[in-house]
This record gives structure tokens, sequence and C-alpha cells, in this order.
């Protein structure tokens, strides 16, 4: 792990976001193990919101799929996967914790109204690495119709 690894790592547990992302893994019995880069992963997680298929609460990333047993955790998150969910927890320390997750939201809404895709034109999933987390990017729609 890294000088900035651990940094992040102890900011996101100072900040709270690490543990409330833990507490949602129990909530919803999802299984955590230690993952790379100072990050705990979930598995299987099951319940409908988020609709993407990895999310990230402080250092925590919970996962739809599953890595079984002993099967490395790649089986469930690929390497720039890791990567953009990575970016996620440093925003979560540069946000000071729990900030960071109406931040989001809002930048969110405003890529739903740029795009109509709530990810596009997020500043947080932009500077993740939109095509590393798994997202197309959308082309900008006008705000209004132009007067003629």
């Amino acid at each position: 792990m890294t000088r900035g690894e651990r940094l992040r790592r102890a900011a996101n547990w100072v900040n709270l976001s690490t543990a409330l992302g833990l507490g949602i893994a129990a909530v919803t019995r999802t299984p955590v193990r230690r993952g790379p880069h100072g990050l705990y992963v979930g598995t299987g997680y099951r319940p409908p919101l988020p609709v993407a298929g990895a999310f990230t609460v402080g250092n925590v990333v919970l996962v739809r799929g599953r890595a079984p047993g002993t099967q490395p955790l790649t089986a469930a998150l690929s390497p720039d996967l890791i990567k953009h969910e990575a970016a996620h927890a440093t925003q979560y320390a540069a946000l000071l914790g729990l900030p960071f997750l109406p931040a989001y939201g809002l930048a969110a809404a405003w890529s739903l109204l740029r795009t109509g895709d709530p990810a596009s034109r997020n500043v947080f999933e932009r500077r993740a690495g939109l095509a590393i987390g798994g997202y197309r990017e959308r082309p900008v729609r006008p705000l209004r119709a132009r007067r003629r």
C-alpha cells in the first residue's frame, strides 16, 4: 500500500465514510474482505439501489458480482474498475467523507439534466474515469430550445 493509500484509508476512517460503508455491507449481508489499495471489497450486494454494478462508500467497494471463497477479487472486480472505485474512495477523503454523498447527488442530477444519464457529465465519474468505470459518454443536450 502506498503512502497516499494509507492516508486515504485513515482519512476515511476518521470521517466515518468507511464505517458507513461497512455498516451498509452488514445491513445488506454483503460479505466484505480486504482488497487491493487499502480498500475493503464486499461481493454479492443484492439491493436494487444504487443501480450500478459497483459503488463505493469511503474505502468500501460494494459489488453485485461474487468472488466466492478464496477466489481472487478480480473474479468480481476488474483492475480497471478497482482503479475507478479507488478514485471514488479518494474523492470521499478529499470531501471529508459524508459530504461526498450530497455533492455526488447534485453532480448526478446535473449530468442527468444535461445528458439524460447520471454519469456522463458527473464531475466525480469523469475524474474517476468514465470508460474504466464502465460508462459511455453521452452528448450534451441543450438546456432550452433556441429562439429564432
